[in-house]
């Protein structure tokens, strides 16, 4: 779950009158301005400043280094892809983002976030090196008592590996060539009316050689990974649950997620999900269980035991009320270690 830092990222409402929204800031009338918040600039940055920016921030909010901004780091993107293009911008700035939703026939079109980045940064150099194969993320079903004792799970897990007959490349050597379809750029470009006299630029990743911007003549390809480079495995791993961890807590397998050709691999992300249980609560490091008694209990007094997760018994005792109280409430703390 994303969590949102200090910085505030206006929604772009005014407070004025319908007829009076357009917000007026330095020497440029603008419609609405989360965009430009979104990226820390003002509606009259040039294109320079908005790059300037973009860049910064993608770095900072980059999956990569804050897994948890995946939300962030889209908005930023939305936001770039939008004021990077001149036609977007002046749309955006005329009418804001409804707008560029009703350009989109309802709903606006944006690139994939990584697709962007990649674009951005030119998809080489030490940025392309320091990328990694793509992480995978799985969800370990737990008990309360697996989390109070602790315990040691076998999961099988489906990842991506390295195809060991063609050696990651896909076929036979010096089969590889630019896509024709993309020219090598690994992505599509498609140019949709979005009014009179108006249109935009959606850029896709290649159907052809799926964003490589290489392919592989069919007659050539690899017969193991039919040219994917990669092939599917199963694989059996060991989670060891330890006592006291959380609902939600993670556990990471470094370089045991999917593999690509010339990528460090990435990382097998266990997440801890616990089921709900029919006697006890977690609250912080304690257990919390609610018990029913009879009216005769609580004005007499009573004597009840309780098993525990790790099968001991506890001994409750409660003395009489003497007619004063018909309520009684005790609270047995069971810690977790």
């Amino acid at each position: 779950m994303a969590r949102g830092g200090s910085q505030n990222w206006s929604s772009g409402e005014s407070d004025a009158r319908p007829e009076e929204q357009a917000a007026e800031t330095g020497d440029k009338m603008v419609k609405e301005t989360q965009y430009y918040d979104i990226l820390g600039v003002k509606p009259s940055a040039s294109p320079e400043e908005i790059k300037k920016a973009y860049r910064k921030l993608a770095l900072k909010y980059h999956p990569d280094k804050n897994p948890d901004e995946g939300e962030k780091f889209k908005l930023i993107s939305q936001a770039y892809e939008v004021l990077s293009d001149p036609k977007k911008r002046d749309i955006y700035d005329q009418g804001g983002e409804q707008a560029i939703k009703e350009g989109g026939s309802g709903s606006p079109s944006f690139s994939s976030p990584m697709d962007i980045f990649d674009m951005f940064f030119g998809g080489g150099g030490r940025m392309a090196r320091e990328r990694r194969g793509k992480n995978v993320v799985h969800q370990l079903s737990v008990t309360l008592e697996d989390l109070y004792n602790g315990v040691t799970k076998k999961l099988a897990l489906q990842k991506n590996v390295i195809c060991e007959k063609c050696e990651g490349v896909g076929g036979k050597k010096g089969s590889v060539e630019k896509c024709p379809l993309c020219k090598g750029r690994g992505m599509q470009i498609h140019i949709q009316q979005i009014g009179p006299g108006m249109v935009q630029q959606i850029q896709t990743v290649c159907i052809e050689c799926k964003g490589q911007g290489e392919r592989i003549n069919p007659k050539d390809r690899c017969e193991n990974c039919s040219g994917a480079k990669v092939i599917r495995e199963k694989k059996i791993i060991e989670v060891h649950v330890e006592k006291g961890m959380k609902d939600g807590q993670k556990i990471l397998f470094h370089g045991e997620g999917d593999q690509e050709p010339e990528l460090e691999p990435g990382d097998v992300i266990i997440v801890l999900d616990q089921k709900d249980h029919s006697v006890f609560q977690r609250r912080g490091h304690d257990l919390i269980m609610k018990m029913k008694i009879q009216l005769s209990e609580a004005l007499c007094g009573f004597k009840k035991t309780i098993k525990t997760l790790d099968d001991r018994v506890l001994v409750i005792t409660s003395k009489s009320a003497s007619g004063l109280s018909i309520t009684c409430e005790r609270h047995f703390k069971i810690e977790f270690s």
